[in-house]
């Protein structure tokens, strides 16, 4: 089994990877496939260099069926913090197919999660589609808000508006 690079990535959140076990079941007997983003380590209060994955991106538009899902490439966003992917086979194959293998280009690594989805039915791989061990980490991801202003930011700008007028 391969090992991730110093600094690379360190784990998986607990909470991303049940997102998509769920996911995956919810899905069933269809395939899942999300994009995986991550977080520096330390700004998730680790004392260790590298990268946490802790989202898991659903693409709009995704077709899937039981022996694929497709990402629409024109939907996916241009993200520094992308990862890499993760996806569900409904036959519970927790090995890369030739066509998995074409789409692991993106990122540093790719999961399979596999039926009957419990905890232990999941496999990382690099992009070669080696198996790599990925720890599964009990971290809680930073919440992130959809907008980056709040309610101040809104009160300051009627004051604003009071003032001009």
């Amino acid at each position: 089994m391969g090992l991730f690079r110093s600094g690379g990535i360190l784990g998986i959140a607990e909470s991303a990877l049940d997102f998509a076990r769920a996911a995956s079941e919810e899905s069933h007997p269809n395939e899942y496939m999300g994009l995986l983003r991550g977080d520096d380590a330390a700004k998730l209060g680790l004392d260790e260099d590298g990268t946490v994955l802790t989202d898991v991106l659903v693409i709009p538009g995704t077709e899937s069926n039981p022996v694929s899902a497709t990402v629409k490439t024109s939907m996916v966003p241009n993200d520094m913090r992308a990862a890499g992917s993760i996806h569900s086979h409904p036959n519970g194959v927790l090995r890369p197919s030739d066509a998995d293998l074409a789409t692991f280009g993106r990122g540093d690594v790719h999961i399979i999660v596999g039926y009957p989805y419990g905890p232990d039915d999941w496999q990382a791989f690099d992009n070669d589609g080696e198996p790599v061990d990925l720890p599964v980490l009990d971290v809680e991801p930073p919440e992130e808000s959809f907008f980056d202003f709040d309610q101040s930011d809104i009160d300051r700008e009627l004051r604003e508006e009071e003032f001009d007028s």
